[in-house]
């Protein structure tokens, strides 16, 4: 009897706790957790210009290249495509920037161009005096036997000699009329004088101020040849530039 006493309060025991443990409340399992959004990607940029080197006027081709950009900028030129290509004319050296912009930042890269400049030009430096370049400007006419008229040579080089003397016109000048030694020394004064007359009538109807010019007669006083023969005479008669002093 005592025997089953002590199998039964155990196994009594056993049943009452189950029965306990069997009643309690079940904890609800805990809400699973949400998962971090993925990160935005930042943006990647490349720039590139073609040729890198060139001569002042020539033309470089940029070409660029984004990715997760919103707003691509390049500075000098503005807003432009994501991607694209560009033709620019750069007049000196120059480094283009880009900037790209997107959610996840900024990027940016940049092209360096280098324009040659041409070689300056030598400004040659006038070392003839004013009297030099006046008779390296202004050439002597020349007349034929015993007239005034001027000779159709004559009028191409009073021509030249009159744009020479209106775009320097603070040059004032003295045509002398000179003769070969024919005739007497009355005549050929006289014949000086028509001659230095009719060459600063030429320039006048040119363009020449005629309040700038001054006539002299020198006959047959001051030849530039004293040969007795043709080819001198020819060239004693003339009207010969000067500058007036």
């Amino acid at each position: 009897m005592k025997l089953r006493t002590r199998i039964f309060v155990p196994v009594a025991l056993l049943v009452a706790l189950t029965a306990v443990s069997g009643c309690k409340k079940k904890q609800p399992a805990p809400a699973p957790q949400a998962s971090a959004p993925p990160a935005t990607a930042a943006p990647t940029a490349q720039l590139t210009a073609a040729p890198t080197v060139i001569s002042a006027g020539d033309q470089v081709q940029l070409s660029w290249h984004t990715t997760d950009a919103n707003s691509v900028s390049i500075d000098g030129i503005g807003d432009v495509p994501t991607s694209g290509v560009k033709t620019v004319t750069p007049t000196e050296s120059i480094t283009y920037h880009l900037v790209a912009r997107g959610d996840g930042g900024t990027a940016d890269a940049s092209a360096r161009v280098t324009v040659n400049q041409p070689p300056a030009v030598p400004v040659p430096t006038n070392t003839m005096s004013e009297e030099e370049e006046f008779k390296a400007n202004v050439q002597d006419i020349f007349f034929d036997y015993d007239v005034y008229d001027i000779r159709s040579d004559a009028q191409a080089t009073l021509a030249k000699d009159a744009s020479y003397l209106t775009s320097h016109p603070n040059i004032k000048i003295v045509i002398g009329g000179y003769c070969d030694e024919r005739g007497s020394d009355e005549y050929n004064l006289a014949l000086g004088q028509n001659r230095a007359t009719a060459a600063k009538n030429a320039l006048v109807t040119a363009g020449v101020a005629a309040d700038r010019i001054r006539v002299v007669s020198y006959g047959k006083e001051k030849p530039f040849c004293t040969e007795s023969n043709e080819q001198c005479w020819q060239l004693n008669r003339r009207a010969g530039f000067s500058i007036d002093q």
